[in-house]
């Protein structure tokens, strides 16, 4: 089945969102075999799904698993179908045009590589990047001024958009499912380099994702920043992940970074208590602990 594509895709309440997407997959001008779309949401996406011109396979989930989980379903049911390919898919993201899967299938080819990613921009101004990129020393959202690179070896936006060869999970595993949310993008990107395999983002092409642009806190100009998610529950789960990364994948150059931003963000803020729970998850990812389903965390 060369060049088949199966799309793994998770949803949580976002049934308009469901909608847009699967119409996207449909129009795509290189055919997509299957949509293995795994719902752990109270919304009914059922019934958008079973009506959708796309090929869904329809996969409720009771448990919600988290990102990490979800898609780790949904790629396993891709993988199922016997498709050489798997395109992972955020149910508030989007292809840009109908040729996005076959501009990336065309730059896995000409480059050799076994996981290819778009650019992810903001649906309001597909000028601008919904998540930075940091060139020549400095964070740029800017589209244009990325593209002049045409390729990033070794760097993307996890899960948006990647396409990902099926025998690499075979390699690298699945997303880890303790890590729920927020980190486990990060993890397998990090795996992808440790293994050796050959992939990064073709600037050529773009997904649509609402942005990240609010998480973003400069501490030393552009030179240095800190991501901040917006809520209690974000925050836990980014922070203790990355705690967790650090100690896993030993990265000296994180650990200064973060002792230095995160103490000057949350003391420029005045925020104690902010730089408090920031310190106590990251510790306990660090630690390897307070892992387990969101209802052991507090939440």
């Amino acid at each position: 089945m060369l060049d088949s594509v199966a799309v793994a895709a998770v949803t949580f309440d976002r049934p308009d969102d469901v909608r847009t997407l699967l119409d996207s997959l449909q129009a795509q001008s290189h055919n997509i075999s299957s949509v293995a779309l795994v719902d752990s949401g109270t919304a009914d996406v059922r019934n958008i799904a079973q009506n959708s011109a796309a090929p869904v396979q329809y996969i409720r989930s009771e448990t919600n698993l988290g990102g990490a989980g979800g898609f780790s379903l949904a790629i396993l049911s891709a993988m199922a179908t016997g498709a050489e390919w798997i395109w992972i898919m955020d149910d508030d993201a989007h292809p840009e045009d109908p040729e996005c899967l076959s501009k990336l299938l065309s730059a896995a080819t000409s480059r050799q590589l076994d996981v290819v990613l778009p650019l992810v921009v903001a649906p309001s101004d597909h000028t601008q990047l919904s998540f930075p990129f940091r060139l020549d020393g400095h964070l740029t959202h800017d589209r244009s001024r990325v593209e002049q690179e045409d390729f990033l070896p070794n760097i993307g936006q996890f899960f948006n958009g990647a396409l990902i060869r099926r025998d690499v999970f075979l390699r690298v595993g699945l997303p880890d499912l303790r890590l729920f949310i927020r980190g486990d993008e990060t993890d397998f990107m990090l795996r992808l380099r440790k293994s050796g395999i050959a992939f990064g983002t073709y600037t050529g092409t773009a997904l649509s994702h609402p942005p990240g642009w609010g998480e973003v806190q400069e501490v030393l100009g552009d030179r240095l920043h800190v991501l901040v998610p917006e809520t209690a529950f974000k925050r836990f789960f980014y922070f203790r992940n990355r705690g967790y990364l650090l100690r896993r994948y030993r990265r000296p150059r994180s650990l200064v970074a973060d002792m230095v931003g995160y103490p000057l963000y949350y003391l420029s803020k005045r925020d104690g208590r902010g730089l408090r729970e920031w310190f106590s998850a990251y510790l306990a990812g660090f630690r390897g602990r307070r892992f387990g389903p969101p209802s052991d965390q507090g939440f």
